[in-house]
């Protein structure tokens, strides 16, 4: 198998796709109702797609091809809206957030679709580990070799993407001092991490043939990278994103990177290369353990400094590339998280202090879910 052409795509373009909970509304335990709401959600006329994952408690939607966040944000709440009216005939709710905080991984059900069964046989009970919910963004990029260059400015601010969206604190009843422990069963999978440092497509190809003669990968699907090209669509795929508990943080995270983005591809302010890497799984590490509260360790000069320092210095770099991308609003919510050192996993903890049963806490965020007014 040859890598195919990268596609033409119109820079910037945004796509966002969600993996969401189901849950019924008795415990609010995931519950294996996949099936009948992709068959309620087939009769409305909605933008994007409605897909199955990998298990029947969960489900995937997606935007079209959105100008900015706020395109995205009128998508996602035009999706949300009828997710909610369908689970609300199936007397179940739709949630947010990167884990179900009890579900126990060993009663889920691996969707009846071929690709789903045969990573199963592959890759045994991970696959069933991989009952967790992220948030993907796309964003096009004018050709093969600005993607790539891309992707790989794009990996020194994944400490960014993973402490503002982060909401999985809590695997199978468990507080885990976490803030995305989400990124854990990820990384479980052999061809999960980082794409090889190339900046042309040519160099990619070789790496990518190398690969598939070895006979471990097939096709790009086979990369579970936190960053990935989607040569099909003409897009990079940011993927270490937790999904967010309201459509709203889904949006803006999605305005965050079409700003980096356009920074990156219209002043191409540094050029990437392998030593960045040298503190990349740190960075992610410390991201993942601490949030908001992590420590950031700067690529170039090695110097450590707070994460929310890092965070707000890189929002201020941003502001002309964001008012271009009307993105602004976007960036002033994330902001503002930055300063009340709230994300969702600091909202899912605080409502745990609060109610003690992690059933109720399901039970508000689905609540969450369904407007954030």
């Amino acid at each position: 198998m040859t890598l195919e052409a990268f596609g033409p795509s119109e820079p910037l373009t945004l796509g966002v796709e969600l993996e969401l909970q189901l849950v019924n509304t008795n415990d609010y335990d995931l519950t294996h109702y996949a099936d009948d709401m992709l068959r309620l959600m087939a009769r409305h006329d909605l933008p994007g797609s409605v897909v199955p994952e990998m298990t029947a408690g969960m489900i995937e939607v997606s935007t079209g091809v959105c100008r900015d966040s706020g395109e995205a944000l009128a998508q996602l709440t035009q999706i949300r809206d009828a997710l909610v009216r369908c689970a609300d005939k199936l007397n179940i709710a739709v949630v947010g957030g990167g884990t179900h905080p009890f579900q126990q991984w060993h009663q889920q059900r691996i969707y009846d679709k071929p690709r789903f069964h045969q990573l199963s046989a592959l890759y045994g009970y991970l696959t069933k580990q991989f009952t967790i919910f992220g948030q993907h963004v796309h964003v096009g990029c004018p050709d093969a070799d600005t993607a790539l260059y891309t992707l790989h400015c794009m990996s020194r601010y994944i400490p960014h993407f993973i402490a503002l969206a982060a909401s999985s604190p809590y695997v199978q009843g468990q507080d885990t001092a976490f803030d995305s422990a989400r990124l854990n069963s990820v990384f479980a999978f052999p061809l999960s991490g980082r794409a090889p440092c190339v900046l042309s497509w040519d160099e990619f190809g070789h790496y990518f043939d190398k690969m598939t003669a070895t006979g471990v990968v097939q096709s790009m699907k086979d990369f579970y990278w936190d960053i990935r090209p989607k040569p099909e669509y003409g897009t990079i795929e940011v993927r270490v994103f937790d999904t967010p508990l309201t459509v709203e943080r889904a949006a803006a995270l999605a305005g965050y990177v079409q700003a980096l983005a356009a920074w990156f591809q219209q002043e191409r302010p540094f050029t990437p290369c392998e030593d960045d890497y040298l503190v990349y799984s740190y960075n992610r590490f410390q991201a993942c353990r601490f949030g908001l509260d992590a420590v950031y360790v700067d690529p170039p000069t090695g110097q450590h400094l707070p994460l929310r320092d890092h965070l707000l210095s890189t929002m201020d770099r941003l502001r002309p590339f964001a008012e271009q991308c009307r993105a602004e609003q976007a960036l002033t919510m994330l902001r503002q998280t930055v300063h009340d050192n709230r994300n969702d996993a600091r909202w899912l903890r605080e409502r745990q202090g609060k109610e003690q049963l992690l059933g109720e806490v399901i039970r508000q965020s689905a609540l969450r879910f369904r407007s954030a007014a």
